[in-house]
């Protein structure tokens, strides 16, 4: 892994892992279009560290609150505040995707790295954000969100273990459905990534560590995911308070379109 492979699969997990285009499917195939090793699920999974302290500290004042409500759940053993009942639905939203995670990792680091598959998926999710979010009212805020709405994301995030579906992309999509509001769908796809995206790099890092060493590619790859992050944050947050997310669906299919004529070409 060299120091440049490393800073532009940084960037690619950045705002892959954000915006609704799926930072998976962009890190199996960087190294296919880019023609360099394929730098492997773990490497991949030690970036997304840099996302998780992008989203720590991007939503502080938001996970401070929800810790100081699940020690309050726990102290009186009742739930009777917003942020309580947030941070009890963000815990059963990422059990789903912690299962599927378990069950199927295996074939997250062979199977689903396949460029046909994920060709086939960024256009399918693609057709499917922009058809939902086009016809799906906004009428809901995330402050609504109930315990059913946080199960069906949560089970929407399992999608994301193939490449091309997105984490944020099923999860955004699943919010839009359920009638959330764009930057409301979006805000509570990022809170519940923060889970089950620690747990990812907890399993994971380690043998990143003991492939790459605690080495100079490995860190500032790290750190421009972290950077990359918070800039992708910010756009969409800002980008969906006034527009659709037509034009993350619309570059879906053109990615798509690009690895399918690739795959035609080396053939």
């Amino acid at each position: 892994m060299t120091l440049g492979h490393a800073i532009i699969l940084g960037l690619v997990q950045g705002f892959g892992e954000l915006l609704p285009i799926s930072s998976s499917a962009h890190l199996a195939l960087a190294p296919y279009f880019l023609e360099f090793p394929d730098q492997g699920l773990a490497f991949d999974v030690a970036l997304h560290f840099g996302t998780l302290m992008a989203l720590v500290w991007y939503f502080r004042r938001e996970w401070i609150e929800m810790v100081r409500s699940v020690a309050q759940i726990v102290r009186t053993r009742r739930i009777t505040t917003v942020h309580e009942r947030r941070a009890l639905y963000l815990v059963v939203a990422t059990i789903p995707g912690g299962i599927g995670g378990l069950l199927l990792n295996d074939y997250a680091e062979t199977t689903f790295r396949s460029p046909l598959l994920i060709a086939t998926t960024l256009a399918v999710m693609g057709v499917v954000l922009w058809a939902v979010d086009r016809w799906s009212a906004r009428v809901r805020s995330i402050e609504e969100v109930t315990l059913k709405d946080a199960i069906i994301v949560g089970c929407a995030q399992v999608l994301a273990l193939v490449p091309g579906v997105s984490r944020s992309g099923s999860t955004i999509t699943a919010g839009r459905a359920l009638q959330l509001d764009r930057a409301s769908a979006a805000r509570f796809s990022f809170l519940m990534s923060m889970p089950i995206t620690l747990a990812a790099v907890i399993l994971k890092m380690p043998e990143a560590i003991r492939s790459e060493g605690l080495s100079l590619p490995l860190i500032a790859g790290v750190v421009t995911a972290a950077l990359s992050s918070l800039v992708a944050i910010t756009i969409l947050l800002r980008y969906v308070s006034k527009h659709s997310y037509g034009i993350f669906a619309a570059y879906r299919l053109l990615l798509s379109a690009a690895v399918f004529l690739t795959i035609a070409m080396r053939s």
